[in-house]
Formats: C-alpha cells, sequence, structure tokens
C-alpha cells in the first residue's frame, strides 16, 4: 500500500511538472526571441490602405469613442432577463485582471522596442509607461464585451455546432499556430502571438477540459464582425492615419481589411486565456 501510494505521489508530481514544463516553454522561447531579436525604431507605417474615412473620428478622443460604442451596448444588455450577465461578472474580473495584466507587460515592452506605437493626434493624451490610458482600458472593455457574445451565443444558441468539428479543427489549430510562429521566428509581433496562442492552445487540448472549447470558437467567429470594425478603426481603416502603427519588419504583413492577421491571434490568445480561466472559476462555484 506504501509502494502503490508513493508511486501514485510521483507520477502526480511528474504529470505536474510536465504541465508546468510544457506552460513554460512557449515562454522560454518568446523571452529568448525578445533578447535575439533587436527591433529598429522608427519604423512604424503611418499609412495604410483605408476602406471608408469618417471625419467624426479625426479627434483626440477617437480610441475613447470606441471604448463607449464597445462597452455601453454591453452593459445596458448586461441585465438581459435571459441571459443575466451581470450575475457572471464576478467570474470574469479576476481572469480580466490576470490576463490582461500579462498582455500589458507585453504591450509596454513593444512600444518600448518599436514593434507598435500610437497615434497622439487620436488619444487623449494620458499616458502611463509610454502607453494612452485607452490602451489600458483596452484590456477590460474589449475582453467585457466578447465575453459577453460567448455568455449570449452559449444561452440562444443551443446545439453546439462545432462540437463534430473540434477534435480535428484544434489540432489544426496548434500545429498552425505553432509553425507560423517557428517559420516566421524573427518577425517579433508574429512569433510572440502564434507561438503563444499555439503553446496555450497545446496545453489546454492536453491537460484541461475541453467542453467548452468549440463554444469558444463559435463566439470567436461572431466576435470577428465586430472585431474588424473596432480594429479596423485603430489600424486605420476609417481614419487619415492609424491609430496603432506597426513596424512592417515584425509582422507578416497580411491584413484583413486594414487590420494585420496577427492581430486576430492576438485576440484569439487574449480571449482564450480569459474564457478558460472564466470556466474555471465558474466551474468551482457551482
Amino acid at each position: 500500500m506504501i509502494q502503490t501510494n508513493t508511486l501514485t505521489s510521483s507520477r502526480r508530481k511528474a504529470s505536474t511538472l510536465l504541465r508546468g514544463g510544457l506552460l513554460l516553454l512557449p515562454l522560454v522561447v518568446v523571452g529568448v526571441q525578445w533578447v535575439l531579436d533587436s527591433v529598429a525604431e522608427g519604423q512604424l507605417l503611418t499609412q495604410v490602405r483605408q476602406i471608408y474615412l469618417l471625419d467624426w473620428l479625426e479627434t483626440p478622443m477617437a480610441y475613447l469613442y470606441l471604448h463607449l460604442v464597445t462597452v455601453v451596448p454591453v452593459l445596458a444588455l448586461s441585465f438581459d432577463r435571459r441571459v443575466h450577465y451581470y450575475r457572471q461578472w464576478r467570474y470574469l474580473w479576476a481572469p480580466i485582471v490576470l490576463v490582461g495584466g500579462f498582455f500589458l507587460v507585453w504591450d509596454v515592452v513593444f512600444t518600448a522596442r518599436g514593434v507598435w506605437g500610437f497615434n497622439h493626434d487620436y488619444v487623449s493624451g494620458l499616458f502611463f509607461l509610454r502607453l494612452p490610458i485607452e490602451e489600458w482600458m483596452f484590456f477590460v472593455t474589449v475582453p467585457f464585451a466578447c465575453v459577453f457574445i460567448y455568455e449570449c451565443l452559449n444561452h440562444y444558441v443551443k446545439a453546439d455546432l462545432l462540437k463534430p468539428f473540434e477534435p480535428v479543427l484544434t489540432p489544426i489549430l496548434i500545429v498552425t499556430f505553432l509553425g507560423t510562429g517557428i517559420w516566421f521566428f524573427w518577425h517579433q509581433y508574429t512569433a510572440t502571438t502564434f507561438l503563444l496562442a499555439g503553446g496555450l492552445l497545446l496545453f489546454h487540448y492536453l491537460f484541461l477540459d475541453g467542453h467548452y472549447r468549440s463554444r469558444f470558437y463559435l463566439a470567436y467567429g461572431v466576435i470577428w464582425i465586430p472585431f474588424l470594425l473596432i480594429n479596423g478603426v485603430l489600424t486605420g481603416g476609417y481614419t487619415q492615419a492609424p491609430i496603432v502603427q506597426y513596424n512592417p519588419e515584425e509582422y507578416l504583413g497580411i491584413r484583413v481589411t486594414s487590420v494585420p492577421l496577427d492581430d486576430s491571434v492576438y485576440n484569439f490568445l487574449m480571449l482564450f486565456g480569459i474564457v478558460t480561466l472564466y470556466e474555471r472559476n465558474k466551474d468551482r462555484h457551482t
């Protein structure tokens, strides 16, 4: 009996070490990439292809307006008698703080290194650690609104439409993310985003309960519509110049409308991390 308990304990420790190592490995690889790859400042793109010019966004309040457009409708609908999103807020704040904190550190580093930057003509002028205050708000308002869409779809679309495809879709995404991150290892934004997204998804696939992955994929597909609109403004599709400017040497160079393809994986990584912690919080309290 003692031998059996010792063996079980050893296996648990080995499993814990394996999980921790797999979770840390992408972070280590990205850290090495950051150390090895120096970024030349002053190479940010100040002009991109416009879709449609919205004159009312030609103001230092433009980025703040995007937050209002994003969060005000969600706040108003949070008290819907069917979804009751306001009842889920208590499970959401900790994931937003934890994941948002990680992304803010990433944001500060990339801004300092010249991977991306912000057009002062479209922000209020309040900066902290070289980030406009509106950028700090981004990591609260955007996840708050996106998880609302996720919850609404869970409530109103009863059928798990993508469940039959999830066992194939998840490995394809893992290989695509990791393969792209490795292939474009010297593009700092691409490598960081794709390697971390692939690493998180691989960890999730191997070790965590994936019952909501297909639900998340569906929500993410729907989120793409407002994502392209909001991020389209940020990346210059509807303004005379981009609010967020990118170093062309550090991302794939592929844009959907005006939005870099890397941004969609960045958003996937952020939201999937938040939803994972959010679902774990809900499970613990139900």
